[in-house]
């Protein structure tokens, strides 16, 4: 059987948004050090990789990450002291949800059609989409 998940975002304000796509772009810029090779890890391209983190960036009153420019041998990219809490307090969140959503929904993930078929994405019906 499946264990039920939750995917969510925290919204700070009507375009300050932060979810895992953006957290896990912050942890990649903290483990490479780039934000190039981060974009590569999450198969995304450069720019869209640029443009979460500029949004981010946008996003508070100081900067979670910054870059230098400077190509190849050169440059990079970091977490302030801002950007790492943010992955903290997140990720320590997202914890303390996914154990509440496998104890409040274990019995209803029994009944549901993914554990009929183990290993097997859940279908969707159109209405469903």
């Amino acid at each position: 059987m499946q264990t039920p998940a939750v995917r969510f975002r925290v919204d700070f304000g009507r375009h300050e948004a932060v979810g895992p796509g953006k957290i896990a772009l912050l942890e990649q810029i903290a483990v490479s050090g780039s934000l190039a090779q981060a974009a590569r890890a999450l198969k995304m391209s450069y720019r869209r990789a640029w443009q979460l983190l500029e949004s981010l960036n946008s996003s508070f009153s100081e900067r979670v990450a910054v870059s230098s420019k400077g190509g190849r041998g050169g440059g990079g990219a970091q977490l302030t002291p801002l950007g790492t809490e943010l992955v903290s307090r997140y990720r320590a969140f997202d914890q303390e949800v996914q154990k509440r959503a496998a104890r409040c929904f274990r019995g209803l993930a029994a009944k549901s059609r993914a554990a009929a078929r183990p290993g097997a994405a859940p279908v969707r019906r159109l209405s469903e989409r």
